[in-house]
Order: C-alpha cells, then structure tokens, then sequence
C-alpha cells in the first residue's frame, strides 16, 4: 500500500499575499493541486495533507478530490515536525509512504514512479530522489557510495571546502517504508539554530537509504516568490509546447504562445504568435488561429481561420472565418462555412450553415438559420433593462446596413431588410421590409451670418 503525504502549512512569506503559497496558480491549477495531479498514477491508498496557514483555504480549494485526508500543523517547526502530525493518523498502516512538498509543482509521474519502484527494489527504509546541480550552492549535499547508498546528509553551511565540490543535492522529496519511519519521528530533536525538526535528520537513522538522481533537475525547483513562480510557468509552457510540435502542431514564435494543459490540439494546425488558448478549448486539424487571439473553454472544428478575435465558452463549425477583431461570448454556436467579420460582437448567439456577419455588428439572444446575411451595423436590441429577448432570423434572410432589430423579434425566410430600418414587429416569409422615415429635405438650410 501507498499513502501519499504533502507538506502544504506553509504561509509563504515572500510572496507577498495573503493567500496561502501553496494555492497560488500555475497554470490551470494551484500549486497544491499539481502535486495531488502527479500522484494520480500511482494509486495511492490515502492521501495526506499537511495544513497550517490558511488551511481552511486549503481545505475548500480542495473539496473536490473528495477522498484526501487534511492533518493540522498548528505550528511550523520544520519537515520533521509535520511529518510528526500523521503519526496517530497512520497508526497501524503498513506500506510506503511518499512525502512531497506542496510548492513543488514540476514533479513528473513517472519520475515518482521511478522512485516508487527504485524503492521497493531495493527493500530501502527511505529512498532520497536527488539531484545534480551545476551550482549547488546553498543545497544540503548527499554522500552516497558507487552503489547509491546514502552515506550523509550535510547542510550547505556545515559543509568543508571539500564538501562543497559535491554537486548531488537534496530534493526534499522521499519514499520511506512507513513502519521504520515511524519508530524515528518521535526521536527528533530541534538542535540546530532555526529550532526547528528536520526530516533529514530520520533518514541518518534509517537503513538501507538510497538515492535517485532525477534526470531534469527543473523537475524539483520549489516555489517560494513570484519571480519562481513565474520561471516555473515558462517551464510548463516550454513542457506543453514542446509536446504538441512533436505531435504535428506549428507553433510559430512558440515563446510567445501560451497553451493550457487541458486544450486539444489536432494535427496540421498552425497557431501564430501571440495566441493563447485556454481552459477545455480543442482545435480541429488544419486550422489556423491567430495571431493576437484568445480562445477559451471553446470547440473550434477543422479548417477555421480565425484572426485578431477572442473565443469564449463557444462553439466554431468546421471551415469557418473569425475575425479580425471578432468577440465570440457565452455559449455561441456557428455553424460551418460561416463568416463572422470585422468588429462583430456574438452573445449567446446560434448561427446555422454558411450565415455570414461580416461587419460592425452586435448580434445578442439570437438564433439565425442558414445561408444569413447579416448588413453591416445590424444590431440586436435585446434588453429592455430588465430582461434579456429572443430573436430569431429564418434562412436566407438579409439585413441592410444600420438595421436595428428590436426584440423579442421573429423575421421569416427570404426576407429583407431594408438598410437603416427598426424593425420591432414580426415579419413573415418572403417579405421586403422597410421601416424608416421618409427623406426631407428644406432648402435654404444655411445659417445666417454664413456667407
């Protein structure tokens, strides 16, 4: 059995915020939920989160994993300490126990895996995943033998000259086999000068101990200021993008692109600089999007250009145009070959096949048939200042430029709208309608005193 345990007390001073660290955002997720995320694969019996600062936060943030177990650290006195806080929680369990760190956001599964088994192999009391840095500097440093048994822990600061050429570093991250673990915790003792109880002092109790070098040492970069987190979120975009060039997807500028972990991305779609996409967004194979667009929790199909425009909570059908400059919001559905044009605003809006809104216009509450020509300056006068109205637009019915369609409004198939027309009364098929004032013109019309 496997319980997973996750140091997440901490207030995390340097980020400047009242919001615990470990909920801080990256990417689509927090801090927190990453590491619960990189433990998904190994099937862990329980699941443990340590909880100090803000812990009802952290609780609530977390409601949703539903089977996560939260143990209170009421006050911060080091990892030792916090590992100390499941000890009657885990009275009696028999199995591995994984302790992680909850601003550790870049773990892989895999690499967990890879500790998970490298401890069992070798039937360790505790199982250290290191690293080597080119610049140790300010890292305790692990001693281990040619076969990577664990020889010594030392701090950077009580390290010899010598010492400190040793480039293997301690993660913070560990496998231990919980029954020996458990025996040690309560002899930790606070002698050093932060009086605090450190973990790395029960592994110089444990035996056998081994390491594992991880092989992307970015992997256990911890969080404790903006700047890291910032650093931490060109990583996981760098991770991302890379994945989807190698799955057939063009990024052009892949730098200033940004792409959550969500999206879908078929093949041969080509994605220009200055696109992001976000939430549960998919694009169909060959579609190009971008540049300077922003597509989010939307379900574009294949073939759609789109440019210059913004996507929202909607839907695009296959080989249709967006843009430049198009505002697509709140649950929009345009059908396939549509074409929706400069400064065109769409809400809550249903187009059917081939429906064109070329232009200047704001369609709200609308529902429109197929092959629609929308004029340019049309509008929607969907809200009387207490509720939102419906229309509806049959196929093959034109707008004139300047229409103005007030709702709740109902216009046939086959009609036209005569440009510059209010129309505020139902219209039936086939049907030329015109509502606007007659022309009138007064000569003579100039000022006095002009000359």
């Amino acid at each position: 059995m496997l319980a997973v345990v996750i140091l997440a007390a901490g207030k995390g001073t340097r980020m400047k915020s009242s919001l615990p660290k470990v909920l801080h955002q990256l990417g689509s997720h927090s801090l927190v939920e990453r590491v619960l995320r990189s433990t998904v694969d190994l099937s862990p019996s329980r699941q443990l989160v340590i909880v100090g600062y803000g812990a009802e936060q952290v609780r609530s943030q977390l409601a949703d994993w539903g089977s996560l177990e939260f143990v209170e650290q009421f006050e911060q006195l080091g990892t030792g300490h916090a590992v100390q806080q499941v000890l009657p929680v885990l009275q009696g369990f028999e199995g591995e126990v994984l302790v992680l760190n909850g601003d550790v956001p870049l773990l892989r599964p895999q690499t967990l895996r890879s500790l998970l088994e490298t401890h069992r192999k070798h039937q360790n009391a505790a199982t250290l995943l290191t690293a080597q840095l080119a610049h140790p500097q300010g890292y305790g440093r692990v001693f281990c033998d040619q076969r990577l048994h664990l020889q010594a822990i030392i701090e950077d600061r009580d390290c010899t000259p010598e010492q400190r050429q040793n480039q293997r570093i301690n993660s913070g991250v560990y496998c231990f086999r919980w029954s020996a673990l458990a025996q040690i915790l309560p002899q930790l003792k606070a002698e050093n000068n932060q009086k605090e109880y450190y973990l790395t002092d029960a592994v110089n109790f444990l035996d056998p101990v081994t390491v594992l070098d991880v092989a992307d040492e970015q992997e256990i970069m911890g969080i404790n200021d903006r700047k890291q987190l910032a650093t931490a979120e060109t990583i996981l975009q760098s991770r991302i993008k890379d994945d989807w060039m190698a799955a057939g997807v063009t990024l052009r500028d892949p730098a200033s692109i940004t792409i959550d972990e969500q999206v879908q991305i078929a093949a041969e779609v080509i994605i220009e600089p200055q696109t992001h996409l976000r939430g549960k967004t998919s694009i169909g194979a060959g579609s190009h999007i971008g540049p300077g667009s922003l597509i989010e929790n939307s379900t574009l199909g294949e073939q759609v250009r789109l440019l210059y425009s913004v996507v929202r909570e909607s839907e695009v059908g296959d080989h249709s145009q967006i843009g430049p400059y198009a505002h697509l919001r709140g649950q929009v559905q345009v059908g396939p070959t549509c074409r929706i044009g400069n400064f065109v605003e769409l809400k809550q809006t249903s187009l059917g096949e081939g429906t064109k809104v070329a232009h200047l216009s704001y369609l709200g509450n609308a529902t429109l048939g197929n092959q629609v020509n929308i004029g340019a300056g049309t509008i929607t006068a969907n809200y009387d200042g207490y509720h939102k109205h419906p229309t509806y637009i049959g196929d093959r019915t034109k707008t004139g430029a300047n229409s103005v369609l007030v709702a709740p409004l109902s216009l046939g198939t086959d009609v036209t709208v005569a440009a510059g027309s209010t129309i505020t009364q139902t219209v039936g098929d086939d049907a030329l309608v015109i509502a606007r004032p007659h022309q009138t013109i007064l000569p003579g019309w100039r000022l006095r005193g002009q000359a």
